[in-house]
């Protein structure tokens, strides 16, 4: 049996064939959709879960030794790891927001797959991490359906990682094909997340056109100008009708993160000044919050920093905002941040104002958000989009005849009309936000699979 798979910075989805459509399984109690999110009792816990109660051994030498110390470690803090221990989606969100100091929680490692500079151990620890969220999903999807599940198409955005190019394409699909392979899948196959988004939007056409998809995603946003309709549909080989490809590591994250550091992190000292004059350093506001990059987590929350926070908080003008800056390193607050920009983000598509509320242990912070103030915060992030939207009609040498969006950021009044002023006079034509990829993934994996 085939299964398209949505492995998704926000959220993951699969999809199988049923009469002919795309039919999405629920993954979280009867949601289709699981946010992309594990929390465990330590680092060490996810090696060893795979192996203790997964039956899942690692790939590779690097991989036996992560375990080897992971089973070390736990048995030194004592900690005797059960199957319900790992949790994933809703409930790993819910588990670390009730005591992000005591558990292990990770969101999005695929933000991660195509990052530059990681160690052998660290893309080792990747492919635990994705190998243990594909099997947990895999489980799910196999007691829904009651099959076994061999095969699957996975989508994959144009590119992973901005900076990295082919070789950071080449690292992240070869942690996906690993992490899959170990989960059980014995055939897979990877298509473009918005050529996957497109094949769904193809099945409604009754003729030829020539489409700009336009996949705005957690960690990417994707272009693709693809001829389709009744001529194209059910070829197992697209290469000629995609005319174009762009696509950059800018998507969702990006937003709620700018909308956390310019409207937020004020809060917590950012702009204010120590006792000499000097505003405080920026970087001290933009890592914590920066949670789709490795290094700057790594350099916030490092030992050396917790130091370098201290002395801030001496030298501080207002002392009382680092000492908050201080409790988001003590208690892993990065996460908690972001997700009240989320919030605000979501909220304020449909309304002029919102309330952010963010609570910390001893007070509870306030802040009125105006929709204007996001248009401005999100400015750098939404430009990127914009030009990967004018890229990919440069690139095909042709307007197309209709724009079509989808993504989990796609329901965002203000990037819809920046699309439309780039692009004006060309219609702009909504898809599931969520579900579009997985069911083009679906109808490819009939294709390939069939």
């Amino acid at each position: 049996m085939f299964i398209g798979f949505d492995y998704g910075t926000s959220n993951c989805s699969v999809a199988i064939m049923k009469d002919g459509n795309p039919t999405l399984l629920p993954l979280e109690g009867d949601r289709f959709y699981i946010p992309s999110t594990l929390c465990a009792p330590t680092r060490e816990s996810v090696s060893e879960h795979l192996f203790r109660h997964c039956n899942i051994s690692p790939s590779d030498e690097i991989g036996k030794q992560i375990l080897r110390r992971s089973l070390a470690y736990n048995q030194d803090e004592g900690i005797d790891l059960a199957p319900e221990d790992i949790v994933f989606g809703q409930a790993a969100l819910e588990l670390y927001l009730r005591d992000p100091r005591d558990v292990y929680y990770v969101k999005s490692p695929k933000s991660f797959l195509g990052a530059s500079g990681l160690h052998e151990v660290q893309v080792s620890f990747f492919e635990d991490l994705v190998c243990a969220m594909m099997a947990n999903i895999k489980n799910k999807a196999e007691e829904n359906t009651q099959e076994i599940i061999t095969d699957t198409v996975i989508g994959r955005p144009i590119n992973f990682h901005g900076r990295g190019g082919e070789l950071a394409n080449k690292q992240a699909e070869s942690i996906l094909i690993k992490a899959a392979k170990r989960a059980g899948f014995k055939n897979i196959d990877f298509q473009f997340e918005p050529v996957a988004a497109g094949l769904e939007y193809e099945a409604t056409l009754n003729k030829d056109q020539i489409i700009l998809v336009v996949d705005i995603g957690g960690g990417t946003t994707d272009c693709s100008l693809i001829q389709m309709g009744p001529s194209y549909r059910n070829a197992s080989d697209r290469s000629d009708s995609l005319l174009a490809h762009s696509g950059q590591r800018v998507g969702g994250n990006d937003l709620d993160i700018f909308i956390a550091l310019k409207q937020l992190m004020h809060l917590f000292g950012m702009e204010s000044q120590s006792l000499s004059g000097i505003k405080m350093p920026l970087l001290q506001f933009w890592n914590p919050i920066a949670i789709n990059n490795v290094e700057a987590q790594k350099d916030f929350y490092s030992r050396q920093n917790l130091t370098a926070l201290t002395r801030l908080k001496q030298e501080a003008k207002e002392p009382e905002k680092i000492a908050r800056l201080l409790e988001i390193y003590n208690e892993t607050l990065g996460y908690s941040i972001v997700r009240k920009a989320e919030e605000a983000k979501i909220a304020l598509s449909d309304e002029a104002n919102y309330l952010a509320r963010i609570a910390l242990i001893n007070e509870t912070l306030e802040i009125d958000i105006q929709r204007e103030q996001i248009v401005e915060a999100i400015e750098s992030p939404k430009s990127k989009m914009i030009e990967l939207v004018k890229e990919a009609v440069t690139q095909g040498g042709v307007k197309p005849d209709a724009i079509f969006v989808t993504g989990g950021s796609a329901r965002s009044p203000i990037l819809h009309e920046a699309i439309q002023q780039q692009l004006p006079n060309i219609p702009i034509v909504k898809g599931d936000d969520f579900g579009s990829v997985t069911a083009g993934l679906a109808r490819w994996a009939e294709i390939c699979f069939k």
